[in-house]
């Protein structure tokens, strides 16, 4: 099978409110302990922040008429997976293990937006 002309995945898209960047810090930064990227400077009117970890990029970026993602959600593969959860726990984050892929150790969690996120034990 070719490898086709799409090599990786640049960055996750997600959507937040107006104004909630401050919570998204708190999230991404100090929950998930990704770090953030500046935006492009024409892109910053817009509000939202990007983040960063390894080769992954999310990028949070407002909808007027917000709805949280609740079905489609980023999976990430995680290092640590274990001291991670047990790190969101401690501050109070819901995690919820799924076992109904055999073999695969994961769960979700919901960023202070209500948006799912999905964790992957690497």
């Amino acid at each position: 099978m070719s490898p086709g002309p799409l090599v990786a995945i640049d960055h996750v898209q997600l959507a937040m409110p107006a104004g909630g960047e401050a919570q998204a810090r708190r999230f991404f930064l100090d929950l998930l302990g990704m770090q953030e990227i500046p935006k492009p400077t024409e892109l910053t009117k817009r509000g939202g922040c990007w983040f960063v970890s390894g080769d992954v990029q999310i990028h949070l970026g407002v909808e007027a008429d917000f709805r949280p993602a609740k079905k489609a959600y980023p999976a990430f593969r995680c290092s640590e997976y274990s001291a991670l959860l047990d790190h969101l726990r401690n501050h109070g984050i819901e995690v919820a293990e799924a076992k109904d892929i055999p073999g695969v150790t994961r769960c979700h969690i919901f960023d202070p937006f209500g948006n799912r996120v999905e964790l992957i034990s690497a």
